[in-house]
């Protein structure tokens, strides 16, 4: 991990040269990021690094660190170097093959938890599970509940499956290559609660997306193409058939996008229950009861 060597770096010297690098690269909160690089790098946490800052890094280690820096600098995310990302209290595996889970998912998560509240034995349904971070965590809140993961790539439901080993879920979800939900039989699908957190850019804002977002996260989670709103149309059209008399459809949509996919609703079909707003005040979440 280190060494006394004097030739070597020390911990404090090597986070100056790597916050100097991220710094150039575009790095918002490059010392942040240095330091998490390093605790990756080390197998350690903040106190360690604060506490032995004068220690000399071993050399192998050096160049991991640095290796790593690199990487963050040419605009690489941070949660596919290091591997993880923390959604809803819990450290989820990533890799690029999934879209990195974000803060304002997990309002999707709350919104469940809150609708669900009386429902017995919760029957779920994430469509574009991805990471599978959302159905996990809600796995992880009611042990009463069970779920089914769909997603078009099976590189990311093998992520998936990592961490519903990981959280000790396995048993009660069921991952399944799908697009949207061709693989499922209606007949044979009654869920209480449907959730997606779908692809929703449109394609013509892709250029103004982060380069980080924009030049690593699959592209396939980003975007259908087009207006963005493909996906929220089949949701919208399809989910009825396998939703429970009243159940619920939950899902993410874009920071403009809350007055397009209102006038996507057929109130014949569905009750508009809210739009729920991030806590920066956008309109996120919509929630909605299968009318009939």
């Amino acid at each position: 991990m280190t060494s006394q060597h004097p030739s070597g770096m020390s911990i404090a010297a090597a986070m100056d040269e790597a916050a100097k690098l991220l710094r150039a690269g575009g790095s918002t909160d490059a010392r942040r990021d240095a330091a998490a690089l390093l605790m990756h790098t080390l197998n350690c946490d903040r106190a360690f690094l604060i506490a032995h800052n004068e220690d000399v890094l071993a050399s192998d280690a050096l160049a991991q660190f640095r290796l790593r820096v690199e990487r963050r600098a040419q605009g690489e995310p941070l949660q596919y170097i290091t591997g993880r990302q923390e959604f809803y209290g819990l450290e989820f595996e990533v890799t690029p093959d999934v879209l990195i889970p974000r803060p304002e998912t997990e309002l999707l998560v709350e919104t469940a938890l809150g609708l669900l509240r009386d429902r017995r034995a919760p029957q779920l349904c994430d469509v574009g599970t991805g990471s599978g971070c959302i159905p996990i965590a809600l796995l992880h809140e009611r042990a009463d509940a069970r779920a089914i993961g769909l997603d078009i790539s099976p590189a990311a439901l093998r992520i998936a499956a990592h961490n519903a080993a990981r959280h000790g879920v396995v048993a009660r979800l069921q991952l399944i290559v799908s697009d949207c939900f061709a693989a499922l039989n209606p007949a044979a699908s009654n869920f209480d609660l449907i959730l997606s957190n779908p692809p929703y850019v449109a394609e013509s804002d892709l250029t103004g997306l982060q380069r980080e977002v924009r030049e690593h996260e699959p592209r396939v989670a980003l975007t259908p193409g087009g207006d963005g709103l493909s996906v929220i149309r089949r949701l919208l059209t399809d989910a009825p058939q396998f939703l429970v008399a009243r159940g619920h459809l939950i899902f993410e949509i874009g920071f403009n996008q809350h007055e397009a996919v209102a006038q996507l609703i057929d109130k014949s079909v569905w009750t508009l229950l809210d739009i729920h707003q991030d806590l920066q005040g956008i309109p996120r979440t919509v929630a909605l009861r299968r009318a009939a």
